[in-house]
């Protein structure tokens, strides 16, 4: 393990020698340079037949008072805009539906809702109309089984009978689930193998594929990589069920690439078109917090190959943050930790604090988890230290992210 994070740390050291640009844009200026020309596709989204812009519209992080980067998406062509009831308190969905008042037949909405093995249909549909409420409609095109992580919490029987309920009082015109913890795969193979959904949503990136690895480590055999989920991307492609990409960015750390980034082309922008050359998925959905961000964001639309240009530019973030970047789905740190402590998904909203640079959303995740890292606090940290075949050192990391999103401390 040793020798993999000496590795990790001289591939960082020569990458960011040998790429840096002295030509730095900002945002604005590389969204200027490309002409920001908006959505160039529109991909059918599996058996629902929705024609949906390939890059669309997250809003896990839209707070109040920011409807006109809604109005800015619509403009620039974005017609899916993606959301959950519990999105920054609840006001995610409120601003969608004021932004989209008079106008609710712009976009596809989705929603979603966090379950439980044993939640109600009752209380399933009282949580949907919640969310109409909220959002100022009457339906929405995609309904969600929200953050699954628990085969028992997708195969639920309440949730199905909700779901047929709801179609027939037209609230809903499809379903499906969204996911990015440790037991991702399971929960999607079982949903994909009963046919529960229409579309799933699913954290995917070139640092969770294993053919970027090969290409980057030519040679070197110490890296795991997990092929299970592209395998499952194809299988529902298989059976036609929708397939939308989420946390494509490998944790955003996009000011740590705007030095070596060039001739109009983003770190960002070479992600996503990393995610949308692979012809099993159907679209992504990005965060986006500012109209300049929108515009840098639609420059990769259309995106079918990933280029030379833009393959460097990942392999150099690989480099840069491939030692401190926790693969979601990857889980092979499951049951390293004799409290139970979920590795994965601490090391998640970890993220969320210190690449997104969003702390009240990293506390709200944290919040969620049935088992947080406050057992880490008092832990030597040894049965950890080694569990991360990618070379994270869970043991120096868990203990403060309790610290920072446990408690009222702030990021520092």
């Amino acid at each position: 393990m040793s020798d993999r994070r000496e590795f990790l740390k001289t591939s960082a050291l020569l990458g960011a020698a040998s790429v840096v640009s002295t030509n730095s844009l900002s945002a604005k200026e590389l969204a200027q340079q490309k002409g920001a020309k908006g959505v160039q596709s529109y991909r059918r989204l599996g058996r629902t037949e929705l024609m949906v812009s390939d890059i669309s519209f997250g809003t896990s992080r839209l707070r109040t008072g920011q409807e006109h980067l809604i109005d800015h998406a619509l403009d620039r062509g974005v017609n899916y805009i993606d959301t959950a009831e519990g999105y920054t308190g609840g006001q995610s969905e409120k601003v969608i539906g004021r932004a989209l008042k008079g106008k609710r037949d712009k976009a596809y909405l989705v929603s979603k809702t966090m379950t439980r093995a044993s939640t109600s249909a009752k209380k399933l549909m009282n949580d949907l109309e919640h969310s109409l409420r909220s959002l100022q409609t009457d339906y929405v095109d995609i309904y969600m089984n929200h953050a699954v992580n628990d085969v028992g919490v997708v195969g639920n029987p309440e949730w199905q009978k909700f779901v047929d309920q709801a179609r027939s009082q037209g609230k809903i015109r499809f379903t499906g689930i969204s996911g990015h913890a440790g037991n991702l795969i399971d929960c999607l193979d079982y949903a994909i193998d009963e046919d529960l959904i229409d579309v799933m949503l699913t954290a995917y990136n070139f640092g969770q594929d294993p053919k970027f690895y090969e290409g980057l480590t030519s040679g070197i055999d110490w890296i795991a990589t997990q092929p299970d989920l592209p395998r499952a991307i194809k299988k529902a492609k298989a059976k036609d069920i929708g397939v939308v990409a989420m946390k494509t960015l490998m944790g955003a750390r996009l000011n740590d690439m705007r030095p070596y980034e060039d001739q109009g082309a983003t770190f960002a922008q070479a992600a996503f078109s990393w995610v949308l050359s692979n012809s099993d998925v159907d679209a992504l959905i990005i965060t986006m917090t500012s109209e300049d961000q929108i515009d840098e964001y639609l420059g990769a639309s259309g995106a079918v190959t990933v280029t030379a240009e833009a393959r460097q530019l990942l392999d150099q973030y690989a480099n840069l943050n491939g030692a401190n970047y926790c693969k979601h789905a990857c889980n092979l740190c499951s049951g390293a930790c004799p409290y139970g402590v979920p590795i994965s998904d601490v090391l998640r909203t970890r993220m969320y604090a210190t690449d997104y640079q969003d702390v009240e959303f990293a506390r709200d995740e944290y919040a969620l988890l049935e088992t947080n890292a406050s057992a880490c606090l008092s832990c030597s940290g040894e049965p950890c230290q080694d569990a991360c075949p990618n070379g994270i050192q869970i043991d120096e990391l868990c203990a403060p992210t309790h610290r920072m999103l446990g408690s009222t401390e702030q990021l520092a």
